[in-house]
């Protein structure tokens, strides 16, 4: 039986909201980007969106701090899987490489976390299977590389009688929307949300982040995941809005549609979006829509706050979930 997340003091409009499109090897060419934005009622004005050069700077800005910025609080929507399959965390349980069915039992301490930035007293009691999960991962993997040899040797180098079919499984919440699939946090390649996971929820655990319904943190500081492409799908369907490499007249077409049914309000999550002319402009000439996903994920955080203050302690998500897995933003 899961554990029902604890009781907390839903971050009122005073409060930040930020969206966060995540990579997991942040460069000057893919820096992370930060969508920044207020919420009155259902409208939600976006005050500017920055870039990240480095996990550090993240850690850095969301960390506790009497000053700056996020002083007041914030809730955040991340780009990245905050859990990672049931099934292959039972089998690290049951058929784990090294110490890792040790750590995830309890039966050995966890070692320190190596995230750099402010960290929490590693050594306190009842920690939780999220934050568990992602140290023991750490301290066994080492770097994201190590993650994908472990993901890679799944029924090769152990567990070697896993149950024939794709690694590639996925959570509970990747198959919550008809007709629309994540891709599984088991995916270290091409889109490499699984790296992603690996890199991004250890920083949120370093800056003691509450993450509703896996584990208790700062009251102040929420931290959800959320998917831009649940939100675009809504307006767009299947229709491609961004590219890495490929800029077209259609994606630039689709950007400004998505972005029109924003400001108009017409998505299901029932809040607005009010901007100016220029970052407007800015938004739709943006062919790798990193800051377009930031800014979804800041409407998804907007609708979670709103949800809180409206009494749901979970933020939107499901009573219940698995902690280990996580879920999904408006799934």
């Amino acid at each position: 039986m899961h554990r029902q997340p604890p009781e907390l003091n839903p971050v009122g409009t005073k409060g930040w909201l930020l969206g966060l499109d995540f990579s997991s090897a942040p460069s000057a060419r893919k820096p992370l980007t930060l969508a920044w934005g207020r919420r009155s009622g259902a409208v939600v004005r976006l005050e500017h969106v920055d870039e990240l050069p480095t996990h550090d700077a993240l850690v850095a800005l969301i960390s506790p701090r009497t000053e700056g910025p996020l002083g007041a609080g914030f809730v955040m929507g991340c780009d990245f899987p905050f859990g990672l399959p049931r099934v292959f965390v039972d089998a690290l349980h049951a058929h784990g490489p090294g110490m890792l069915p040790d750590w995830l039992s309890g039966a050995r301490p966890l070692p320190p976390c190596p995230a750099r930035g402010f960290s929490p007293p590693w050594d306190r009691e009842g920690i939780g299977e999220t934050e568990r999960l992602i140290r023991a991962l750490h301290a066994h993997c080492g770097d994201r590389a190590g993650f994908q040899k472990l993901v890679d040797g799944w029924g090769v180098t152990w567990h070697a009688d896993r149950p024939p079919g794709s690694r590639l499984v996925h959570r509970t919440a990747d198959l919550a929307r008809p007709g629309m699939v994540s891709t599984s946090p088991l995916q270290t390649r091409y889109v490499p949300v699984g790296k992603m996971y690996f890199e991004g929820l250890v920083r949120l655990v370093a800056a003691d982040v509450t993450l509703p319904g896996q584990r208790p943190g700062r009251p102040e500081a929420v931290a959800l995941e959320a998917y831009p492409g649940w939100l675009a799908g809504e307006v767009l369907g299947r229709r491609s809005y961004k590219s890495e490499t490929d800029i077209s007249e259609a994606r630039l077409i689709a950007r400004k549609e998505l972005l029109t049914a924003l400001e108009q309000g017409r998505t299901r999550l029932g809040m607005r979006l009010k901007l100016s002319a220029a970052q407007h402009d800015a938004l739709v000439a943006d062919p790798k829509g990193d800051r377009l996903d930031a800014v979804l994920c800041l409407m998804q955080a907007a609708w979670a706050q709103a949800r809180a203050e409206a009494g749901d302690r979970c933020y939107g998500l499901p009573d219940g979930m698995d902690p280990v897995e996580g879920w999904i933003l408006t799934g």
